[in-house]
């Protein structure tokens, strides 16, 4: 496509204006008419050039077909020069057409093919009064004059020359009418009519033609104006648009970016079986390095270690992005493992080399490093694009277990732990389908009024020949292999569906691996399964497992937000049991903590009850309710309110049991705890 001079002249003061910020280059490039009047003026006549040339040709090809047919009239008027008459319309014809064509050709600049076009015009009226001033029919020529009016019209309004051009002309043709009419007899009257009549023309076709000119020039601006604005418009639009798919920190791209990407890699797999990898790259020790150096020394590790990462991505085109917090991804066509394995290692290797101090790891290294859990897609009955992530997320997570600075890279055939769980990892991934997996709910009560206030659901699989399979056992195999994507999605609604629908219990409780609060999209796929089932927010709270050994990851901190907005409440179970319970209670305000049964059970003992006596004094102080598990004796029970505890869940209480028989239980709202 062929731009004109305005299109150009916008896209290189947008190009100037660049450097400026958004708000110069707007200010600067949405008004035309604040540029120079002599620049304008020179752009418009580019911005017309190649049209005008178009047009000024086809005219002169008209106005010189039109002129030849005159000759007719010559013929009929002043048939006693008619040939000379003829002779001199065809020369100058003629000769107009071959200079205009040849400077046509050699791509001259318009000004002078409007100056042949004037020329033309003025010669051919001129030119033709030198033969036609000899005849001897003085009155058929004293009528044919007044057509000379026609070529002061095609001056000023057929050709749109420009204003200088087309007055010469029309004063050339003036002139030249008036030396004719002196030369021809006639009366006073007949001289005064026809020069009144030639003034006027001339006036008013110069005054039209100047109008003309200025209307154009104006229309110009107008549309030099609006393509200004809209490049600036389309400029800032890409700005934001590129700007909402990078990381602001890094420049890398940004995780709304990089899902984009991954889904259409997937379903490229999918119809065409490309197949690519997946690539955690997480930074270790990273707390420990923005608690000792500070946070504007993190943001400074972070940026150098993903400009350093760069290199070796381009090297194999593969995609790279900032996916939350100190951990990078990285999306690369690669379909074996061989490959996958020299990426990865090429990745950490970049990094250590890059030296950056961390005195802080105490584990004998010195210098920043990472680890790096890589997957390939493969393709299997249930495969989906989350279950790829999840490998290399297991893979990272064996990563840093085997002490980080090192790779993992996910092999089904080969992975850890993989032997003792081959034939539940199978067994899940049709356990759906085949109606192996069901929930039973356990009661949760109000220590003061005996109310049942919750209940919470647990997760049950049996084999294909019925045999019950520990949940201790096959929910690590789900949350290794993916698996526990589909099934607590398949929990969550099960529990709104079969539960809270059919119940006036207030809140029912699901279990939450930290790896699905990490995954894109979690918390949309809750509010659609509420929206769905009619449930409110605030009747369901998803429990985290403290004793997962997991780090606590920003994408866990923002999902759990999410999840407050949709109403969902936030529950830590097992507390005390793992060595994160502190970290979460700094970063979460937690609705309810359940104290681990451990401690219920150690309380026997004077060391045991001071032990639980702190760990309820530090959770008041936190704010959240209280809720202690494994409530198996009445003493206990009787313990659990000395303390003064909110709720309580146990065996005493109420065992695991069925949706139906907890619904149709006739104390199930106020079964009344024991004495």
């Amino acid at each position: 496509m062929i731009k004109t001079a305005s299109q150009t002249f916008a896209d290189n003061v947008a190009r100037t204006d660049a450097d400026d910020g958004a708000a110069g280059q707007l200010s600067r490039t949405s008004h035309a008419r604040d540029f120079p009047r002599k620049k304008l003026r020179a752009l418009y006549a580019e911005d017309r050039a190649v049209a005008q040339a178009q047009a000024a040709r086809q005219g002169l090809w008209i106005a010189v077909l039109a002129y030849i047919s005159f000759s007719v009239a010559d013929l009929v008027l002043i048939p006693d020069v008619a040939r000379d008459v003829i002779a001199m319309r065809f020369s100058v014809g003629i000769l107009s057409i071959l200079v205009f064509e040849l400077l046509y050709k050699q791509g001259a600049r318009i000004v002078w093919l409007e100056i042949v076009c004037a020329t033309a015009l003025a010669a051919g009226y001129s030119l033709w009064l030198i033969p036609a001033l000899r005849t001897e029919e003085i009155q058929n020529f004293s009528y044919f004059m007044i057509f000379g009016s026609i070529f002061m019209m095609g001056a000023n309004l057929f050709f749109s020359l420009r204003f200088s051009i087309s007055l010469i002309a029309s004063a050339v043709i003036l002139v030249a009418f008036f030396i004719a009419l002196a030369l021809i007899p006639g009366s006073f009257a007949y001289r005064f009519a026809l020069s009144s009549f030639y003034l006027s023309c001339f006036v008013f076709t110069c005054y039209v033609n100047l109008k003309l000119n200025i209307e154009r020039f104006n229309v110009f601006l107008n549309a030099l104006e609006a393509r200004l604005q809209q490049q600036a418009a389309d400029e800032r639009g890409e700005a934001l648009y590129r700007l909402s798919r990078a990381d602001p920190l890094t420049g890398l791209h940004n995780r709304r970016a990089i899902d984009e990407r991954m889904h259409i890699l997937w379903n490229d797999f999918e119809k065409n079986r490309t197949y690519f990898a997946v690539l955690l790259v997480d930074v270790d020790f990273f707390k420990r390095f923005n608690d000792f150096y500070g946070h504007q020394e993190g943001d400074r590790c972070l940026t150098e270690v993903a400009d350093a990462l760069r290199a070796p991505t381009a090297r194999r085109d593969a995609m790279i992005g900032r996916y939350g917090g100190e951990e990078f991804i990285v999306l690369a066509a690669i379909s074996r493992a061989d490959e996958l394995e020299a990426l990865a290692e090429d990745i950490r290797r970049t990094v250590e080399t890059l030296a950056l101090p961390h005195e802080q790891r105490r584990d004998g290294t010195s210098v920043v490093t990472v680890s790096v859990g890589a997957s390939i897609v493969r393709c299997y009955e249930g495969s989906k694009l989350e279950h790829t992530i999840y490998e290399a997320d297991r893979a990272l997570y064996l990563a840093k277990a085997s002490g980080r600075n090192c790779i993992r890279i996910f092999d089904p055939a080969d992975f850890e732990g993989i032997d003792d769980s081959e034939n539940i990892a199978a067994l899940l991934r049709i356990a759906l389908q085949k109606d192996l997996v069901s929930l039973v709910y356990q009661p949760i009560e109000d220590v003061q009024s005996g109310d049942v206030v919750a209940a919470e659901a647990l997760m049950r699989l049996r084999s294909l020949d019925g045999l019950a399979i520990s949940p201790a056992q096959f929910i690590p195999v789900a949350e290794r292999t993916g698996a526990i994507i589909d099934l607590g999605r398949w929990s969550i609604e099960t529990v709104c569906r079969d539960l809270l629908l059919r119940s006036d219990i207030p809140i029912a409780t699901v279990n939450v691996s930290p790896l699905q609060l990490k995954m894109p999209g979690f918390a949309a796929s809750v509010a659609s399964i509420l929206v769905k089932t009619g449930v409110a927010g605030n009747r369901l709270a998803f429990e985290i497992t403290e004793g997962m050994e997991m780090e606590i990851h920003s994408d866990i901190i923002h999902c759990i937000h999410d999840l407050r907005l949709l109403g969902v409440e936030i529950w830590l179970d097992d507390f005390g049991t793992g060595f994160a319970g502190l970290s979460w209670l700094r970063l979460i305000e937690f609705d309810t903590v359940k104290i681990d049964r451990s401690f219920l059970h150690d309380a026997g003992t004077a060391r045991g009850r001071a032990m639980l006596d702190d760990i309820i004094r530090l959770l008041r102080n936190r704010g959240p309710k209280i809720l202690v598990e494994g409530v198996e004796s009445r003493a206990q029970l009787e313990l659990v309110r000395e303390f003064g505890i909110d709720t309580v869940q146990g065996y005493l209480l109420g065992r695991p049991t069925s949706a139906t028989s907890l619904i149709g239980d006739p104390h199930s709202r106020r079964r009344g705890l024991p004495l």
